[in-house]
Parts: C-alpha cells; sequence; structure tokens
C-alpha cells in the first residue's frame, strides 16, 4: 500500500481488544505488515507458505487472517470502507435497492467433497459465490456454496443474510434464475421487492440488461484478484473473507486516489 492508501485503511480497521481495555495482547507485527501481506495472497494467488520473506511468517499472516474471519473483523472493516464510498459519492451509508447474482466457479483439489458441487448449466465443478451489492456495485453481502445448489435455493439465505446487515434495502433486482417461490417469500416474509430483470426473447449474443450489470462488473472487479480465479478454500467462509478483502483493496484504492 502506499502511504495515502494506509491512511484510509488504518482508520477504517477496528480498533483491537487490548487498546479498549478487552484483553488479549498487542500484534506481534506492525498491522501494516500483516495487511500488505493478505493483500498480496490475494491479488497475487500465492500459497500461504509461498509468502515472501519481505513480509511476517506465513503462519503469524494466516494467524491474522483465520482471527478476523472468525471474529468478523474483517466484515466490519469492509462494511466501514463501503460506507465511505458511498458518502464521497452523495450517498446514504445504508442502501435501499440492490442486485443480486451467482458466479460458478472451479474448484481446486483442496476443497473437500463435501462442500463442492456441479453445475450442469455452467459445466462448472466447484463452488458457487452468490453475491448482494448495492446500485454503485459494492459488496453488500456474499454467501459460498457448493455449484450444485440452484440460484432459487441460495437466494432465500442470501436475501435473510442482506435483510440482516442492511434492513432498509426493499428493493432487488435479480435474473430469471430467481423465479417461483422466492419471489413471494421475499416480499410477503423478508418485505423485499424481488424484480426479475428478464432477456428479451429475439436478443442475440451479448445483451446489457438494466441493472444487472451493476452486479457483473463487481465480479469482474474480484476476478482481478488472481486467488479468486479458482477456489482454493477448505471452508466456505474462507472463501467469503478472501472475497471481502478483494473488494476491500478495490474500495481502498479508490478512496485513496479521491474524487475524481
Amino acid at each position: 500500500m502506499t502511504d495515502a492508501e494506509w491512511a484510509v485503511v488504518r482508520d477504517a480497521m477496528p480498533v483491537p481488544s487490548w487498546l479498549e481495555g478487552r484483553g488479549g495482547q498487542p500484534e506481534g507485527y506492525c498491522h501494516r505488515q500483516l495487511v500488505d501481506a493478505v493483500r498480496y495472497l490475494v491479488a497475487g494467488g500465492i500459497t500461504w507458505r509461498a509468502m515472501p520473506a519481505d513480509f511476517p511468517a506465513w503462519d503469524r499472516v494466516y494467524a491474522f487472517f483465520r482471527r478476523w474471519r472468525d471474529k468478523g473483523l474483517v466484515a466490519e472493516f469492509h462494511d466501514r470502507l463501503r460506507d465511505r464510498i458511498r458518502e464521497a459519492a452523495g450517498r446514504d451509508p445504508e442502501p435501499t435497492a440492490g442486485v443480486i447474482d451467482a458466479q460458478s466457479v472451479k474448484a481446486a483439489a483442496s476443497v473437500p467433497a463435501a462442500s463442492r458441487g456441479f453445475d450442469g448449466g455452467k459445466k462448472v465443478n466447484g463452488r458457487k459465490r452468490h453475491i448482494a451489492v448495492d446500485t454503485l456495485g459494492l459488496l453488500l453481502t456474499v454467501l459460498v456454496t457448493a455449484a450444485s445448489v440452484t440460484d432459487r435455493e441460495a437466494g432465500g439465505t442470501l436475501l435473510e443474510r442482506l435483510r440482516q446487515r442492511h434492513w432498509r434495502v426493499s428493493l432487488v433486482w435479480a435474473d430469471g434464475g430467481y423465479t417461483g417461490r422466492l419471489v413471494d417469500i421475499a416480499r410477503d416474509v423478508l418485505q423485499i421487492a424481488l424484480t426479475v430483470v428478464k432477456r428479451c426473447d429475439d436478443a442475440t449474443g451479448f445483451t446489457v440488461l438494466p441493472k444487472r450489470w451493476l452486479v457483473e462488473r463487481t465480479f469482474a472487479w474480484l476476478m482481478r484478484s488472481r486467488r479468486l480465479a479458482r477456489d482454493y478454500e477448505t471452508r466456505a467462509d474462507t472463501s467469503e473473507a478472501m472475497i471481502r478483502w478483494s473488494m476491500s483493496m478495490v474500495m481502498s484504492r479508490r478512496l485513496a486516489r479521491g474524487p475524481s
């Protein structure tokens, strides 16, 4: 990170418990080194043991990553950056509308059989990433499942997570894979109007569809991180943490550049 980007990241980082008198002890390494190391791994797609010698020992970096994952600190850090970007864009920190979609990716041999599957539509053996974004394309929530899980099956859980974290969201756009009972459940149980943006029957080739292109652009941002080109994680929540780290890099760089 540059000094300008580190200033943005440092202000958004959760306060360590030992500074607030809640127990624990200071880190053995500088937080900037640890965050840089995790970002290097996510961006470069390396293994933990291949961490360059310029960074702290790989097991210390992994311990830092694991602690942030298990205690929800990476989600807190990510959400603070997202709120700042929304405020800089003149938006309210809490969104009222979103877009959902899913992406199937191949899984490495390290992914256990219990959390992987085959997506018959995309012909992919691996996992599926279900995400919800706001109208700026910023990540709101994420759910990682086996690729065999359909969009309708995972859509209910994804919308429940969205409602829990962002209670003001009342309108969500989706593609044709989310039709059926999910629309009624979203309306009657979650008080969310799930609107399906359908493709024209006479359209041929690639067509940019209203609202749906927002979430497709977010997937393109995520695929810049080589660690996300394939799912290497044994646990699904580790995959979700990797996605949040990738989006935090996109947002911190944007904040460091300032208004364009």
